[in-house]
């Protein structure tokens, strides 16, 4: 499992968003979003690439960096590994909580309601 920073996350979430990316197109994305110096954001790069979780292209002088990892298959991977740390991996208590403090809209509990059915529906398929 790579393990990435908060700040690490923040460039992540600008070239999951547009990939191939240089690094200067990289610190002017997160110039409003930040007060980060054009050396912090390289140094998170380079992390980024050492922690396998970017490659870049060379482009005549520049790099461009883009993931290497999904940002759909890192939020599963933190999810479940948020759960197991602080919910020994059950779900229930945690939306319980969200429940309990009136956390969860009418949207949030339509969604919730639809992935409970699309589970059970695929219980039955594994049982027919």
């Amino acid at each position: 499992m790579i393990e990435i920073s908060n700040a690490e996350l923040v460039v992540m979430q600008v070239l999951w968003q547009t990939p191939h990316l240089s690094a200067n197109e990289v610190v002017a994305a997160l110039d409003n979003a930040t007060e980060w110096h054009e050396k912090t954001v390289k140094t998170l790069l380079n992390r980024l690439v050492s922690k396998k979780a970017l490659g870049f292209d060379k482009d005549g002088r520049a790099y461009l960096y883009y993931p290497l990892i999904a940002k759909q298959d890192y939020q599963q991977q933190q999810s479940r590994s948020f759960v197991e740390r602080l919910f020994a991996g059950r779900i229930t208590p945690l939306v319980a909580g969200f429940a309990k403090q009136n956390k969860l809209n009418a949207d949030d509990v339509a969604q919730l309601k639809q992935l409970i059915a699309h589970w059970e529906q695929q219980q039955e398929q594994k049982h027919d």
